[in-house]
């Protein structure tokens, strides 16, 4: 008696929780990733390595009571294909690791910015794979936030502080695509009411992939030193765990342009963040640049019609 009525007090407490609360703080978890990985000073591939290592933990835990909690309802788990979760994990590493580079090479809010460009190149990969069709307005949305990332890769009025702005900026456009095709593969090969399983999943494969780029790339120090570990933890159940799943039971209950401009608050906030916390000050023509491109994403976002699983497992 007492086990069947607290499944349902806990189901409706979860009911009485907006959604857009859940995914707000989630962005907002997500925004501090840049500025931990910043403070801990490591390495792309030692950072995101460690990322995936110190969050497994925690996210399998999760995972196991997420399974506990479908089998209930279904009679047996819910059909996946891990496989292609697999598959984006790898490309997530990759996104990890790459976006780690630029945000040493033009900084932690400029980098986010332009890491969140997925947000467009995944309507396209979309398309390209499941033929969904692409609106319009996202092709008119696609100039205008390349003109953005012109002007907040450091193009127009130099660099700001920025080591190598032109480098991170590349760094950062790789990096979005393979965000995009892990959203994709994280899509097509996760079942129903699944969150935290694919994402412990995923998380595996990236830090496989992070630890063959990381090692090829600068290395992977697999002493960082306690602090370093210390942000990088920090990192893991910010960054990985907490706003990874947030975003997901958030914006799974969102309309696709709900859930699409709150992801916006990561650049904003990381941005922000990186002014107030590392004092990376962008130049006027970099913020700018900020700017448009967030408001070409917000335009393409806004009025394309996805469905909402595809961006609820976001970075």
């Amino acid at each position: 008696m007492t086990t069947s009525a607290s499944p349902r007090t806990s189901t409706a407490v979860r009911r009485q929780v907006d959604p857009r609360l859940l995914a707000v703080a989630g962005s907002l978890c997500i925004a501090l990733s840049p500025i931990l990985i910043a403070l801990s000073g490591a390495s792309p591939g030692t950072a995101t390595v460690f990322r995936c290592l110190l969050a497994l933990p925690v996210l399998v835990p999760m995972a196991l009571l997420e399974r506990r909690r479908l089998r209930p309802v279904a009679g047996e788990m819910p059909a996946g294909r891990p496989w292609l979760v697999v598959v984006g994990g790898l490309l997530l590493g990759l996104d990890m690791t790459l976006w780690t580079g630029a945000i040493h090479a033009v900084g932690a809010g400029v980098s986010t910015v332009l890491v969140n460009v997925q947000v467009v190149i995944l309507p396209l990969l979309a398309f390209l794979v499941l033929g969904e069709r692409v609106r319009l307005s996202f092709l008119l949305a696609v100039p205008v936030m390349l003109g953005g990332v012109a002007l907040a890769s450091g193009l127009a009025g130099g660099g700001g502080g920025a080591a190598d702005p032109v480098t991170g900026t590349v760094l950062a456009l790789l990096a979005a695509f393979a965000y995009a095709g892990y959203l994709l593969f994280l899509r097509l090969g996760s079942a129903p009411g699944q969150r935290s399983g694919p994402v412990t999943l995923a998380t595996a494969a990236a830090a496989v992939s992070s630890f063959v780029l990381g090692s090829l790339w600068e290395g992977v120090d697999l002493t960082p030193g306690w602090t370093a570990i210390g942000w990088l933890a920090l990192l893991a159940l910010i960054g990985q765990c907490m706003g990874w799943v947030l975003i997901a039971g958030g914006m799974a209950k969102l309309p696709s342009s709900t859930g699409a401009s709150i992801l916006l608050l990561q650049p904003v906030g990381a941005v922000l963040l990186g002014m107030l916390v590392l004092g990376q000050f962008p130049t006027v023509w970099q913020l700018i640049g900020c700017a448009v491109v967030i408001a070409a994403v917000a335009f393409a976002a806004r009025t394309r019609a996805e469905p909402a699983p595809a961006d609820a497992s976001s970075s």
